[in-house]
């Protein structure tokens, strides 16, 4: 492991983490060490990476980024009705 590191802040939905969380337990039952949920999710961006042209992580993210768009531009809104001058 490379020893350049950078610490980032990951949210996931709940759903995500238990699968993860499943995945690092089958791992450890399989390899007879300890893989932690932190393991699992660096290979899994790691192998996601390696298939940046992939249809379906292609729609992952398309997803991903309408709902975050989606969001702020409701909260946008929610923001304008709060600051909009009443009359």
């Amino acid at each position: 492991m490379v020893d350049n590191r950078t610490r980032v802040l990951l949210i996931l939905p709940q759903d995500v983490l238990d699968r993860a969380r499943v995945l690092a337990g089958r791992a450890t039952t399989n390899f007879k060490l300890p893989v932690s949920l932190q393991i699992v999710l660096r290979a899994l961006i790691d192998e996601g990476l390696k298939r940046d042209d992939h249809p379906a992580l292609l729609a992952n993210i398309e997803g991903q980024a309408k709902a975050v768009r989606n969001s702020r531009r409701v909260a946008h809104r929610a923001g304008n009705k709060r600051t909009t001058p009443k009359r």
